[in-house]
């Protein structure tokens, strides 16, 4: 029988996309307390059902499920051009290293089918055979069918023979996109990249007192600790605050912080970030979805990984590095002047009447923000708030110059006024605040 928290999270998971919810009427509609209805709403936001946002409050959202491609399969080349399999089903699990066009002689080809290629061909039945022959699945474009003995022999080999509708053009196009994708997916740095094992992590468990949080604390100069009960779920995070002039022979669960902001192994590093600066947290501990403690990550650790990822060099460019790398630095007197930047609009980057796409004016205005402080402060931020105003319309092909002033900086904020102009004239403007990382 299904317990009560699983009943909510049915429950919620049932509700139209974009609908409100709250505790309370949680509890009233279900006859459960609002603990437990609280509970099951914050499982239901780690899970990805709900997201909590600020003046707006708790809203149903599309369940987005991420599925991180290690390795390109035949089985995914099947699912990316919408296609079908016409033998050799077993081998749909084996990865794909290239793909080969079969556009030459047959004499000419043999020499780039390598085992674990594939071969996008028409109905050349001949090439269809050569390429399973050498170790090599086969795409067949255009709708085409293949002849019963190629389909037996995709079986016997178990290597796979596919089909689509799309032309040779479309599917290449179509694969390399995946390909370039899995690039960066695998570029991303997540929490399960940097965080302390359990092994390696100080806890403390429930009925623990604070005699024995100081002894720890003592032990590893650490004030902060996860506090599990007696299966090592996480119940609360404990710190020295909490602990401060109370007797110590109070127990952790009197005194801890309960329901604490949690991490996930297959979260990126950083939406970890900026959950832990837009919260001041300094640790936070690594759960699975049933809240077993498996390690924590700590704020030195999260903004040490962020400057790594800044560092290396790109190995396939995403929409913003597409946009960023159009943005170009004009030389200026730095004593008089902050930095300045170029832009030109290119046709990819307006809208359907011709003017710059609202994203596109944000995405040069966060770079800029990004530059100008690693420029003049030699520091990294994570932007926080944007205030844009789109002052003229910016159409396509006009040259931009983008104007950067540092309004204030903090050790762990700052503010940006950006201002960008067309022929001198002021064409859009912004106000940015950032969070400062720590100097490592």
């Amino acid at each position: 029988m299904a317990t009560k928290h699983d009943q909510i999270l049915k429950y919620i998971e049932g509700l139209p996309i974009g609908d409100r919810i709250s505790v309370r009427s949680i509890a009233k509609n279900l006859g459960v307390s609002e603990g437990t209805a609280y509970r099951a709403i914050k499982d239901a936001e780690n899970i990805g059902l709900v997201s909590t946002i600020q003046r707006v409050g708790t809203i149903r959202i599309e369940r987005k499920l991420k599925k991180h491609i290690e390795k390109l399969t035949f089985g995914e080349v099947v699912r990316i051009i919408e296609g079908d399999v016409l033998g050799g089903s077993a081998g749909l699990d084996k990865v794909l290293n290239k793909f080969v066009i079969g556009a030459m002689t047959e004499k000419a080809m043999t020499r780039y089918i390598t085992p674990g290629s594939l071969m996008i061909v028409g109905n050349r039945q001949g090439v269809q055979k050569l390429a399973l022959e050498n170790g090599a699945a086969v795409l067949i474009t255009g709708g085409f069918d293949t002849e019963s003995e190629i389909a037996e022999l995709a079986d016997e080999l178990e290597m796979p023979v596919l089909r689509t509708t799309y032309d040779t053009f479309t599917v290449a196009t179509m694969i390399n996109r995946a390909l370039s994708d899995q690039l960066i997916k695998k570029d991303i740095m997540l929490v399960s990249d940097i965080y302390t094992t359990l092994e390696k992590t100080n806890y403390l468990l429930s009925a623990n007192t604070i005699a024995d949080y100081q002894k720890l604390s003592e032990k590893t100069h650490h004030s902060r600790f996860p506090v599990v009960n007696k299966s090592l779920r996480l119940v609360g995070i404990v710190t020295a605050k909490d602990v401060l002039g109370k007797s110590e022979t109070l127990t952790m669960d009197k005194v801890m912080t309960k329901d604490p902001i949690v991490a996930k192994k297959m979260m990126s590093v950083a939406s970890v970030s900026h959950q832990m600066i837009w919260d001041g947290l300094e640790v936070m501990p690594v759960v699975e979805d049933d809240l077993s403690l498996v390690g924590f990550v700590s704020r030195q650790d999260v903004m040490k990984a962020m400057q790594l990822v800044q560092r290396q060099p790109q190995i396939a460019d995403t929409i913003s590095d597409q946009i960023s790398g159009e943005v170009m630095p004009i030389e200026v007197d730095s004593k008089t002047t902050d930095s300045q930047f170029k832009f030109t609009v290119a046709p990819q980057m307006v809208n359907s009447v011709g003017t710059i796409s609202f994203g596109v004016l944000s995405e040069i205005i966060a770079n800029v923000t990004q530059r100008t402080m690693i420029t003049n402060q030699r520091r990294n931020v994570l932007i926080e708030q944007m205030s844009l105003h789109y002052l003229r319309l910016i159409q396509l092909e006009s040259e931009l110059d983008i104007r950067p002033r540092v309004l204030e900086i903090g050790r762990r904020s700052a503010k940006l006024d950006i201002e960008v102009y067309l022929e001198n004239a002021l064409v859009a403007k912004a106000i940015v605040v950032c969070q400062v990382m720590e100097r490592t």
